[in-house]
């Protein structure tokens, strides 16, 4: 389990424009269908990843939180599933099922996303503001398999208060650390 960790995109970058499919309703979601003047939170996970694994229960009840409290959430699964078939779109709404994801789990096929955002692992995280400037990359929290560490969440929700209450984020942002994203050859 070789950790990456993310690239600490500049803040204030624009979100990308993406327009991908929901491995589970089958339905087209797209940056401008999420232009409501709400925050936007866009993750980079995976079915296979111990990083993504140790996590994904307290992601999915803060995920849940969060969106109840107005703020747009889509996880991308930006990994080579023709090598990786563990993160097939199949088995990503298996584990869309099991976890009972709150938000869409779109397929990035061509991984033309993922090098738009430049996402280098799984989990990795990207919070933009309502204008949709970055505001916040980085971990979830320290929490790392193995490491012993309760799993909390406790950057990612500290980010996503400061989001919904517009306020600027000046706390230090740790990269997160994960898997590397599984390119195609």
């Amino acid at each position: 389990m070789a950790a990456t960790e993310s690239k600490m995109i500049p803040l204030g970058t624009e979100v990308p424009y993406f327009k991908l499919q929901d491995a589970v309703t089958g339905y087209w979601v797209s940056t401008d269908d999420l232009r409501d003047g709400k925050p936007l939170l866009v993750m980079f996970i995976c079915n296979h990843c111990p990083y993504v694994m140790h996590i994904i229960e307290k992601l999915v009840e803060i995920s849940r939180e969060f969106i109840e409290k107005g703020v747009n959430i889509v996880a991308i699964n930006p990994n080579d599933y023709s090598a990786y078939p563990e993160d097939s779109p199949e088995k990503m709404i298996e584990y869309s099922k099991k976890y009972d994801y709150p938000f869409p789990y779109l397929i990035d096929d061509t991984q033309e996303v993922a090098r738009k955002f430049d996402a280098a692992c799984t989990p990795d995280f990207f919070l933009f503001d309502s204008n949709r400037k970055l505001i916040y990359r980085g971990q979830f929290d320290d929490s790392r398999p193995g490491n012993n560490i309760p799993v909390t969440g406790a950057d990612l929700r500290k980010a996503l208060e400061y989001a919904i209450s517009n306020k600027t984020i000046d706390f230090p942002q740790k990269p997160s650390i994960g898997c590397s994203i599984k390119w195609k050859k």
